[in-house]
Order: C-alpha cells, then sequence, then structure tokens
C-alpha cells in the first residue's frame, strides 16, 4: 500500500525514532509499504518517520532505471565505520523542489537487521553510501537541510516561506 509521505514542516520529521524491538508482521508490512511507497514516489530511499513511523527501518534502492531492483531494507540501522568526505547534491521526498550540496561521507559501513532477523553489514561508496547516510539522518530527526551552510539554509527557509509554508 502506497502511504502519504510526510513533508516539512510536518513535526514528526525532527522526532528521532525507536529502535524496532521485534520484527512483526507489521513491521513487515511497514517494510513493504515504504519500499512500493519510495518506488511510485519516485525515489532512492525512504525512512520511516517519512511516512509517520518512529521506527528505525529504512528501505534504499540506488539501481538505475535500467537496472534491476535491488532493494535494501535496513532494521535498526548503525554507521559503524565512516571515511573520506565528499560533496554531492541531495533532495528528499519529504523536502520537495529543493536541492543542494551536502557534506557527506564517501564510504560507508552500516550494521542492521534485515527483515528476516538476520544482522547484516553492508559496506557501501559512492550513491549508497549518501543514502544510507540521509536515511539515517531521518531516524535521528535531521533533514539534509539541517546540514546545509546557514546561507544555504536561509535560502532553502526563504524558498519555504515563499511556497506559503511557515
Amino acid at each position: 500500500m502506497i502511504r502519504p509521505i510526510l513533508t516539512v514542516p510536518d513535526p514528526l520529521l525532527k522526532q528521532k525514532s525507536l529502535p524496532v524491538p521485534i520484527i512483526t508482521d507489521e513491521v513487515i508490512q511497514l517494510a513493504r509499504d515504504m519500499a512500493e511507497t519510495m518506488y511510485a514516489a519516485p525515489g532512492v530511499g525512504l525512512a520511516a518517520p517519512q511516512v509517520g513511523v518512529l521506527q528505525r527501518l529504512i528501505v534504499i534502492d540506488v539501481a538505475g532505471n535500467d537496472e534491476p531492483p535491488q532493494l535494501i531494507t535496513a532494521i535498526n540501522p548503525v554507521i559503524i565505520h565512516a571515511e573520506d568526505d565528499c560533496f554531492d547534491e541531495e533532495g528528499c521526498l519529504s523536502v520537495p523542489d529543493f536541492a543542494a550540496n551536502v557534506k557527506r561521507h564517501r564510504r560507508v559501513t552500516v550494521k542492521a537487521l534485515t527483515l528476516e532477523g538476520q544482522e547484516r553489514i553492508w559496506h557501501a561508496d559512492g550513491l549508497l553510501a549518501i543514502a544510507f547516510q540521509h536515511e539515517i539522518d531521518h531516524l535521528d530527526g535531521i533533514l539534509f537541510v539541517d546540514r546545509l551552510s546557514p546561507l544555504k539554509r536561509e535560502l532553502f527557509l526563504k524558498k519555504l516561506k515563499k511556497r506559503g509554508t511557515p
């Protein structure tokens, strides 16, 4: 089921998510709904808070349009190693019509549970590394615009105000 995606300034987007204590049928259904929502948007990642659920669950698929889907579902993800900085343009389904360069790590190692409850480690670089960092930020109530320079952030806030959003 495609779920509505929350957008700024929804206060849920700024709250910290709680760990998933046990993988239930509801968690599995949430993950399926999130993947369907992400693909329909379309986007390369989605975090549970973006669909109004404050649980530490993300879905990511950075495969190109001409590639088969490569869905990653990560429960309670944690970045256990990060190296090399890079600046890359990011956008967000919860921050429509705005993109900006954000400083991230070029490579990350992420530990999480799969939907089957197995611990998994991903060694990610490039777009996948950026997507992991972006989605994990959502779990901590951080939007990519929170990582912008004061000048870029002011530009974003002006654009938001112009749109009629407080």
